[in-house]
């Protein structure tokens, strides 16, 4: 393959002008709505599944925790609908941007911070420093902490960035190693399609637990902070 080994993680345009808007915009039409009293199947398991979502995250949360359901259900479904809709062919992946997972980590952090801030000012910074910490260590513990409390938001955006381009671009190699192999070594070709088919799975199965490892994480700096 002549094709540059990071050339799906390029921004595509349309007549010059960036096309990541509408590609951020696309996976919120693939989900179905319903108007009507009785639900299709389709409908009736998104539902099932938004349950159970949320029935996972909001259960240890307090009721002021719980007024970001919405937010949060929203937030692992467009992530997991990017991540899966970037598995397809020539397609391209919003979540491999940093900037743009970056764009999403920090306003959730720091909307969770505020929130510390404004309804357990105490607690919040009591955390900046352990009980029991020795006198002269104060200082250092305080920056440390405050550091590792910034950290936060880079560490979300970061591991879900190298989590999905890690799997793109696994997944090209062995996919340029089948095509190669094929016009090879004609017996080779059944065990390389069969390790790219097994990768495939894998990597839906990374989409949608790295939606929920984002998600869960911002919700538990939001149990902190409420």
């Amino acid at each position: 393959m002549n094709e540059n080994l990071f050339a799906p993680f390029a921004t595509p345009t349309i007549l010059g002008l960036p096309a990541a808007v509408p590609i951020i915009l696309f996976p919120s039409l693939l989900v179905p709505t319903s108007k009507y009293l009785i639900n299709n199947r389709l409908i009736a398991t998104q539902q099932w599944l938004i349950q159970l979502t949320l029935k996972q995250m909001m259960t240890v949360h307090s009721t002021k925790g719980r007024t970001w359901s919405l937010m949060l259900i929203s937030l692992i479904t467009f992530i997991a609908t990017t991540n899966l809709l970037g598995l397809l062919p020539h397609s391209f992946t919003p979540t491999t941007q940093l900037s743009m997972n970056l764009a999403m980590a920090v306003p959730l952090w720091a909307g969770t911070v505020a929130t510390g801030l404004r309804l357990k000012t105490k607690n919040t910074l009591a955390h900046l420093l352990p009980q029991g910490t020795p006198t002269p260590l104060i200082p250092m513990l305080i920056i440390i902490e405050t550091i590792s409390l910034f950290i936060q938001p880079v560490a979300l955006a970061v591991r879900l960035t190298a989590n999905i381009t890690a799997g793109h671009l696994l997944m090209h190699l062995i996919g340029a190693a089948t095509l190669a192999l094929s016009t090879i070594s004609l017996p080779a070709t059944p065990i390389i399609f069969t390790i790219l088919a097994l990768l495939t799975i894998l990597e839906i199965a990374v989409a949608l637990i790295q939606a929920y490892v984002f998600t869960l994480l911002v919700s538990l700096y939001l149990h902190d902070n409420t």
